[in-house]
């Protein structure tokens, strides 16, 4: 569980972060799981966005994506959400205390 300051600053680097994924009509898949689990081992922040033409809502994709992959909801904004989730092996970011 992320606290206050953490969730901040993730978000604060998330500011400079492009979206990578874009979810659309064809919804949350397996293959969209898979996708997001290899992004989020090797960047551990990943921000993505929801078309209009998506069944989803933003904060519906990222909190199915959040639990899929037990991941940390960074924030949703609009058609945007960012998630965390530490890297096994792949550790890059410092969160602060």
């Amino acid at each position: 569980m992320l606290k206050g300051k953490q969730r901040s600053y993730l978000r604060s680097l998330a500011n400079s972060v492009p979206a990578i994924f874009q979810i659309g009509k064809n919804g949350i898949d397996e293959n969209v799981i898979r996708q997001f689990q290899e992004a989020l081992e090797a960047r551990e922040l990943v921000k993505a966005s929801v078309l209009k033409n998506s069944i989803y809502t933003a904060r519906e994709a990222c909190e199915e994506l959040a639990q899929a992959l037990d991941a940390e909801i960074v924030s949703v904004m609009g058609n945007r959400f960012v998630l965390y989730k530490e890297s096994k092996n792949n550790k890059v970011i410092q969160l602060p205390n």
